[in-house]
């Protein structure tokens, strides 16, 4: 089951609190645009009626990380577990059940917090490490259990990424980069330094009180302050246990202290959490500029899925041209991955192909093909303004094969188009060329094209059917996608119609097709939708980073 957290930025409230971190984060005219936005946010804020679980798809998968042998003394608790539950600070509770309610529905569902414990091996202990620094409650630090079931890859109905559920503005304001390339929402250093300062300024916010600063960041400090203004106003007590807040906010604080219980107490209610060791098991390191994945991970020698999954933040088979340029790998790999670094040949860092240049094209455009930079184009062939000549030929970068053909599981576990099924009909998606497209599914450009009966050179309309044809009994995909491949990134949300919506805003909203949520729903692309109407997406992670 997903869900919906929203993260709105806080403003100025009808309670009259005075946000004293508003300079820093930034001047006034910024202020006065988070705050119309952040208003908007909190009215959609609460909405459910529901207290979901996040479970981020059964589907989503649970990696089995190899053992790796770290020289840090650890510490007396060895595992991580016992660490936490002996240094928890919340109050436990608000005496009006909501905590065992919570606490009741885990002892029902053990093996949740078991798949949920096994994804968190990689990322709790630096998580941990981050909360100590700023001495915050390390309660914190099993938020995202919360909020993502630990999925680097969650994926809302309310468009919230990554292990801390950022939506598109919040993660903006506090500066997660959202591009083709790369998603800062999804990047695990990235995304806790952002969530852990959005904490702290609602902590401030709301004077020091930790359940505020939690049920704000689940519902916006707009709606919280508002729930305090209406309680003053009455006489009535102010603390998170008697706000009137919106259900799902109202279960969401009482669910993290019920966590925080389960692990403070080994075995309470049967259940029992995997164990996670108590030492350092990450080391972030600055590769210095653009760098294929797969050769990363193999300089780093361990698998390329595993680097993948320590770096969800990258969209596709290779870092940000333009940055940033740092990767999360095992400890006791750093070493070993800085030395191969440094021995790398520059021009073994991306893969690289050659264009010849046709009548018409330009270096901008070409950049946009080749989901490259002007700036890496005119560096890589040497030149220095932006003209280019007919038939020169040109750098440009591409995907390894080692991408699908080693062990990038995010990569290599594609979708195959059965020749049984018939020609494959692809919708043409807005920013797709011919070129993409022939790339995307593996077939000659020029075949596409004759396909389809237009020219090489057709300008493609969005919503435009292209016919993909195979020439074997599967047309696969593996040796010629740019990035991690569908089965990995695409979750399944959950969308209630609102006032206004139809199949076709939602379906670029969602970056699907309308005959694809019609197919999911068994509805007609004609049909008109009803606000409360329940839809089922499918939608892929890794194509919502430049939604608006």
């Amino acid at each position: 089951m997903t869900r919906r957290t929203l993260l709105p930025v806080p403003l100025l409230c009808a309670c009259g609190l005075f946000l004293a971190g508003c300079a820093s984060l930034g001047g006034p005219s910024r202020s006065t645009a988070l705050a119309d936005a952040n208003a908007q946010q909190d009215a959609a804020a609460g909405t459910d009626s529901g207290t979901p679980i996040p479970d981020v798809d059964n589907t989503a998968p649970v990696i089995q990380w190899q053992d790796l042998t770290i020289t840090t003394v650890p510490t007396h608790d060895d595992n991580l577990w016992d660490y936490l539950g002996k240094h928890f600070s919340l109050p436990a509770t608000g005496g009006d059940g909501r905590v065992q309610g919570e606490l009741n529905w885990f002892a029902g569902h053990g093996e949740y917090l078991q798949r949920v414990a096994t994804r968190a091996r990689p990322y709790l202990y630096y998580i941990v490490q981050q909360i100590e620094a700023r001495k915050m409650p390390l309660d914190v630090a099993l938020l995202p259990v919360v909020e993502s079931a630990f999925d680097p890859f969650a994926y809302s109905n309310a468009r919230a990424a990554g292990l801390w559920q950022f939506i598109p503005g919040t993660g903006r304001h506090y500066d997660l980069k959202q591009d083709w390339w790369y998603d800062g929402r999804r990047d695990v250093a990235a995304s806790t330094r952002a969530a852990l300062d959005y904490l702290q300024y609602l902590h401030e916010m709301f004077d020091g009180d930790w359940l505020l600063a939690l049920a704000a960041y689940n519902s916006g400090g707009g709606t919280v302050s508002r729930a305090i203004a209406y309680n003053q106003r009455r006489g009535l007590p102010t603390d998170f246990w008697h706000l009137n807040l919106p259900a799902q906010t109202r279960a969401y604080v009482p669910r993290l202290l019920a966590i925080c219980e389960l692990v403070a107490t080994p075995g309470h209610l049967g259940v029992d959490l995997p164990a996670i060791p108590n030492t350092p098991y990450l080391a972030q390191v600055d590769v210095g500029g653009q760098i294929d994945l797969a050769t990363a991970a193999r300089l780093a020698g361990i698998s390329s899925e595993q680097m993948y999954l320590l770096n969800p933040g990258y969209n596709r088979w290779a870092t940000d041209p333009e940055g940033p340029y740092t990767l999360l790998v095992p400890l006791d790999r750093e070493a070993a991955f800085k030395q191969g670094l440094a021995g790398l040949p520059p021009h073994d860092r991306v893969q690289w192909g050659t264009h010849r240049v046709r009548s018409g094209e330009t270096l901008g455009e070409l950049a946009q093909r080749y989901h490259t930079t002007l700036k890496v184009l005119r560096e890589l062939n040497g030149i220095h303004g932006s003209t280019i000549y007919l038939n020169q030929r040109l750098l440009v970068p591409v995907a390894r094969a080692t991408l699908a053909d080693n062990a990038l599981k995010a990569a290599a576990r594609v979708a195959k188009l059965r020749q049984a099924d018939g020609p494959h009909v692809h919708h043409v998606r807005s920013g797709e060329s011919l070129w993409s497209i022939a790339r995307r599914f593996g077939v000659d450009v020029r075949q596409l094209a004759e396909w389809n009966h237009i020219s090489l050179h057709s300008v493609l309309r969005v919503g435009q059917r292209l016919v993909i044809r195979s020439r074997g009994p599967h047309l696969t995909t593996a040796s010629f996608r740019t990035g991690p491949g569908p089965d990995e990134t695409r979750r399944t949300i959950h969308y209630t119609v609102r006032e206004g919506d139809s199949l076709s805003s939602i379906s670029s909203r969602f970056r699907v097709t309308v005959d694809d949520i019609a197919g999911w729903n068994d509805i007609d692309t004609s049909d008109y939708l009803q606000p409360g109407q329940q839809l089922t997406l499918h939608v892929d992670v890794t194509a919502q980073s430049t939604s608006s």
